[in-house]
């Protein structure tokens, strides 16, 4: 009889093995010929080894079905064991059409306006996307979903999320704390896109292993940004300097996001925005894409369209 051991690696085992084992359960039925033992994170099996190749395969499977979808029921369990693999591949096509992620709880990730669309289509055929729109409109979460997206479909290794630290009419340092507990505070909306995103436990370990990493624009300086997402949010607070030291820091099979709002900008009134240059100066340069959401494309409460709507007015007068 052979043993094999076979560790489930960034998967909580108890999610993953379900309630009373149910998971291992189902499995066992699946192969009766199998000694399965559950232990951790491991299970060890036992078995002729033409069987264990073709557990190995179903249960490959259902950890990508889980990795996707971020659940794993009795149904699903069914199908993953009893079907050749093409179904699922059919299923999976047609999700990733609309589709960005799966999150948390079953929640679907997906653009929910027609610039928003925008931005995934224009992601898909180039290598940088300036994102420009005012508050509520999605930029950053469409961005942050996206990123994610490409992580779990191995197309990086990696996701870089970055925001100049400019202060937005308060001081970072009348903050109790120390720095990173001062800079998280700032860097919560792409905490809160995140957890939408991917389980909890998982995100920590993504962060703890340095495979998720959320800095402020500073810490970027003097690296090579390869194999990675990198977002950029918040771009209109960026320095002539600040935008030029992140835009050459990309590096090889990399993917940039710049998001944000030219009408709020937080930086010293002389004082040019490094968003506003660069839109003008990139806007030629072919595998660089421009998207400009507005109103239209807020998905806050209904009122957040007509603040912005409001404010337009009063601003243009």
């Amino acid at each position: 009889m052979n043993e094999r051991i076979i560790e489930l690696t960034e998967i909580n085992p108890k999610d993953f093995f379900g309630a009373h084992n149910s998971t291992i359960e189902q499995l066992k039925k699946y192969f009766p010929k199998i000694k399965i033992v559950a232990r951790g994170s491991k299970l060890k099996i036992y078995g002729e080894a033409e069987i264990l190749d073709e557990f190995e395969v179903r249960l490959e499977r259902l950890i990508k079905y889980f990795n996707r979808y971020n659940n794993l029921d009795e149904n699903s369990i069914e199908q993953i064991l009893t079907s050749n693999g093409n179904e699922e591949k059919a299923n999976n096509a047609k999700s990733i059409k609309d589709i960005l992620v799966h999150g948390v709880g079953g929640k679907l990730i997906k653009p929910q306006t027609e610039n928003q669309r925008k931005m995934v289509s224009l992601m898909n055929k180039n290598d940088m996307l300036f994102a420009v729109g005012p508050a509520g409109t999605g930029k950053t979460y469409t961005a942050v979903a996206l990123a994610v997206k490409a992580l779990k479909e191995k197309e990086v290794r990696r996701i870089i999320l970055t925001r100049p630290a400019v202060e937005s009419g308060e001081n970072l340092g009348f903050l109790p704390g120390d720095l990173k507990e001062k800079l998280d505070p700032y860097m919560q909306p792409l905490y809160d896109a995140l957890r939408d995103m991917i389980p909890h436990e998982k995100l920590e370990s993504f962060i703890e292993k340095g495979v998720i990493q959320i800095a402020p624009l500073a810490f970027m300086r003097g690296r090579t940004l390869d194999n990675a997402f990198v977002i950029l949010d918040e771009a209109q607070n960026t320095t002539h300097n600040q935008m030029k030291m992140f835009l050459t820091r990309m590096g090889k099979s990399a993917k940039f996001i710049i998001t944000g709002d030219p009408g709020q900008i937080d930086l010293p009134r002389k004082q040019v925005s490094g968003l506003k240059e660069s839109l003008l100066a990139l806007k030629d340069i072919n595998g660089i894409a421009q998207v400009y959401l507005d109103d239209k494309d807020v998905v806050r409460h209904r009122l957040v369209r007509k603040i912005i709507s409001a404010y337009k007015s009063i601003e243009t007068e």
